[in-house]
């Protein structure tokens, strides 16, 4: 793929949208900030254990939005409800093709109505998604201001933001300690006016691994002072830093999947094809192999963003999520592997013969999109996403979405490797498929974000 090539052309010439991504030359997974703080396994137990504070103010695209028509065209394009979306609130704003199949998902900040009053954020996925559709509305006379703003990565000088997110057990009663006095009875998904170290910080409310937090943000100049305040806060609670490695492990324990491939190859989309560079696109790396892309898609019921979904407008896919609604195939789940099986996969690279596909730790998503087959019963019954090891539990695992009827505590196989094996980089090119078993558990893992985030994460 080259600079100037789009979607559209590199299809055409590669002939099928999965041989393109499977093969495609993209850029290793990493997030632009120090790999380790002190080491991975620590830093992972600092979010369950004590408290972490992860900086996400490098890795992140974000869409910088505003005006008068802003809502009305997100809405169109969006199954989320904007009736009562206000300043001070977020939403996790997802978005269907024709057919009900996801997009993707971002988180969509609404702090005023100014030109750049509300900002989406995450990966590039849906907000190049959302950017076309902004460029037809404002072609079309309508009220829209947008700016993006590509991650650390891809970009030269700071970013316009930065975002501390603490989590832990403690997290409260470091924030004590920060606002002097009582944890601010912030409701979920809501955004707070807060003041650190003498600046002014907005903070929401959520929780990004599992555990209770807040995402403290503001102007990146103030980035310094106010994590050094955190941090002299979180001293007597054994605060650490979370680099890179722990960070992109946080999802297996908060339940959210970072990439699902996103239903852009149908009809509906042709014209974004035309429009969207191909090497925005991404790789496609996994077990799963099938010359119909569609094999690869899912709905938001898929994948748990079900939540997020209000048939109370017209919007881009309707008719067809209403019968995912009522007719859902599959569900978020998590597999946790067996751990004789991920030994005899890291044993086989010290003996003789082929070795099985490197499992790295603590990720081993090797492609933009993770699509590993699972079986049960010696058929495909879904799909596994996003693997990694968590040093607390000491347990492998991935995030999964498996046919409905395959329950909890059963034993089903992950397909790991390829065959055939793909010509991109981060794929080994002498290695064997194995079988690795793990047992279905549900999603998320982390009994507090079921008890205490279920139903609420769809915003007001």
């Amino acid at each position: 793929m080259t600079e100037s090539e789009n979607l559209a052309q590199a299809i055409e010439r590669v002939g099928n949208p999965v041989e393109l991504l499977r093969n495609a030359q993209w850029p290793p997974i990493t997030f632009p900030i120090r790999p380790e703080f002190t080491n991975w396994r620590d830093e992972q137990k600092a979010w369950r254990t004590s408290v972490a504070i992860m900086d996400q103010s490098h890795h992140m695209t974000q869409l910088f939005v505003g005006g008068a028509d802003l809502n009305a065209l997100l809405a169109s394009i969006s199954p989320n409800t904007f009736t009562n979306f206000q300043p001070g609130r977020a939403k996790q704003l997802i978005s269907v093709n024709q057919d009900g199949y996801l997009i993707g998902d971002g988180i969509l900040f609404y702090h005023d109505d100014s030109p750049e009053g509300r900002v989406l954020i995450g990966h590039h996925i849906l907000i190049d998604w959302v950017r076309f559709h902004i460029e037809k509305a404002q072609a079309a006379g309508k009220d829209i201001q947008m700016r993006l703003e590509s991650n650390s990565a891809m970009r030269d000088g700071d970013p316009t933001l930065y975002r501390y997110e603490l989590q832990g057990p403690e997290a409260n009663a470091v924030m004590e300690i920060l606002f002097n006095g009582p944890v601010p009875d912030l409701k979920f998904f809501h955004i707070g006016d807060f003041t650190i170290a003498g600046k002014s910080v907005k903070a929401l409310r959520h929780g990004m691994a599992g555990q209770p937090g807040f995402e403290f943000y503001g102007p990146y100049e103030d980035h310094e002072a106010v994590l050094a305040a955190i941090m002299d806060a979180g001293e007597a609670y054994g605060i650490r830093r979370v680099g890179a490695k722990a960070y992109s492990s946080s999802p297996l324990e908060s339940g959210w999947l970072p990439t699902p491939l996103p239903a852009i190859f149908d009809d509906d989309a042709a014209e974004y094809r035309q429009w969207l560079p191909a090497v925005r696109v991404g790789s496609l790396a996994g077990s799963l192999y099938s010359t119909d892309i569609r094999d690869y898609y899912a709905t938001p019921y898929d994948l748990g963003l079900g939540r997020s979904v209000r048939f109370d407008h017209d919007f881009h896919g309707r008719e067809a999520l209403e019968h995912h609604a009522e007719h859902q195939r599959r569900r978020k789940v998590t597999l946790v592997w067996d751990a004789d099986d991920v030994a005899a996969v890291v044993r086989s690279q010290l003996e003789e013969g082929t070795p099985a596909k490197f499992l790295d730790f603590p990720k081993a998503r090797y492609g933009f999109y993770q699509m590993d087959e699972v079986r049960f019963q010696d058929r495909r019954v879904g799909i596994s996403t996003d693997a990694g090891y968590l040093a607390y539990p000491q347990k492998y695992m991935s995030l999964a979405t498996l046919e409905t009827e395959i329950a909890d505590g059963e034993v089903v196989e992950i397909i790991w490797g390829e065959d055939p094996i793909s010509t991109k980089p981060q794929a080994d090119q002498e290695h064997r498929q194995v079988r690795i078993r793990a047992t279905v558990a549900p999603a998320p893992y982390h009994e507090y974000v079921r008890t205490t985030y279920r139903g609420i994460t769809e915003q007001e």
